[in-house]
């Protein structure tokens, strides 16, 4: 049982933690929450106040040590996020009210659901949430904060924040499950006849154009596949949004391969010379799709790399499920079902708390809608 003498402390940069303090709290399986990831994304200069993602990580300590621990960011922008508040940054602003600077409680640039406020196997999980939300809130007060936001947690966790009074927005993103398949043609036969020759097609435009794919895993990634895959990443994020990236050259060549085998690589090549690459994460039971790059546009291999080599991987090493990340409604077609992901969040103004209970409630019956609609586009037989 935990005592009730509960002390919040909030750190300006994970290092202000042993390593092994934070992991016996938050697990090492999920990568995202290792310390080994979010102090990486400090040291490579990818979270800090210059880039908009001010740590302010909260540590809940009693008399046995160390409580729980969360993720915690000061952030001046919603861009990373995945969960899109823009339009209520826009009414705080018509109302003559500051959004930003807002709390976040997120992984960084990563739309994966998974723990946030990791705590001590003899913790009372509800009581220790009300002690982090009292602690997050005094904070959000003295600093004289708009809001926190906590993004992408478990569905158990965000019920359980409503319950206490947050608000709780729903969202779509698009998963692969494995249904203990032996193979990518096992697979295919659960597709009508029209669907599954339609992907067959699309691998074969891979190979038509004379392109190989490469997996490589953990310590067989090089220098050189890293060298290659930040110049990817850069190149597209340039033509997509006109800056290089979120993440910085040193993040992919020195934080990213901290990480073991939990990080894979799938490489593309033409000729013998690398021309694509996509970057994964795993945990004990998923895939975790997280970046893609390429020089120059080849057809169908997006497609390849960043979902049915994913697929492979999940097959051949028994991982129940693939989240390939945020949006995508081209991958219903490919077999990948809708699911639900969750947020939550804390106003401090009452009249705009109200407002925005009003548009999450509206926006979880469209999302349900939504889902629905997406489910009946899946390519499977009995779909």
């Amino acid at each position: 049982m935990q005592p009730f003498d509960v002390h919040a402390e909030f750190l300006s940069s994970l290092a202000e933690i042993p390593a092994q303090e934070w992991n016996a709290l938050s697990g090492v399986d999920y990568p995202f929450m290792r310390h080994e990831f979010l102090q990486g994304l400090e040291q490579a200069a990818c979270t800090n106040a210059e880039t908009g993602w001010q740590p302010c990580h909260l540590v809940l300590r009693d008399g046995a040590g160390i409580l729980a621990v969360m993720p915690l960011y000061l952030k001046s922008h919603s861009y990373g996020e995945y969960v899109f508040d823009w339009s209520w940054a826009d009414a705080w602003q018509r109302s003559g009210l500051r959004y930003y600077p807002k709390l976040v409680s997120a992984i960084p640039f990563t739309p994966a659901t998974g723990p946030r406020l990791c705590m001590r196997p003899d913790a009372d999980s509800e009581r220790t949430w009300d002690i982090a939300l009292e602690a997050i809130r005094e904070f959000a007060r003295e600093q004289d904060l708009s809001s926190w936001h906590l993004l992408f947690p478990e569905e158990s966790v965000a019920s359980l924040l409503l319950e206490k009074g947050l608000h709780r927005r729903c969202a779509t993103q698009f998963h692969w499950f494995n249904e203990g398949y032996n193979s990518f043609e096992d697979f295919l036969a659960t597709f009508s006849s029209r669907k599954r020759k339609n992907l067959r097609r699309e691998r074969s435009r891979v190979r038509e154009q004379g392109l190989t794919l490469r997996t490589l895993c953990g310590a067989d990634i090089g220098q050189r596949e890293w060298q290659q895959f930040y110049r990817f990443y850069q190149l597209t994020y340039a033509k997509r949004s006109g800056h290089g990236g979120y993440l910085t050259r040193e993040f992919f060549m020195d934080v990213a391969p901290r990480l073991g085998q939990q990080v894979i690589m799938v490489l593309a090549y033409l000729n013998d010379e690398a021309v694509a690459g996509a970057l994964y994460f795993r945990s004990g039971d998923t895939l975790f799709g997280r970046y893609w790059g390429c020089e120059r546009e080849y057809d169908c291999l997006h497609f390849e790399a960043c979902y049915y080599q994913g697929i492979e991987y999940c097959i051949a090493n028994g991982l129940r499920r693939f989240d390939p990340g945020a949006q995508g409604e081209h991958k219903i077609q490919r077999g990948f079902r809708p699911v639900p992901t969750w947020s939550n969040h804390w106003i401090a103004d009452a009249r705009l708390s109200a407002a925005v209970g009003d548009f999450t409630r509206s926006e979880a019956q469209h999302n349900d809608a939504y889902m629905k609609e997406a489910a009946t586009l899946l390519p499977f037989r009995n779909s």
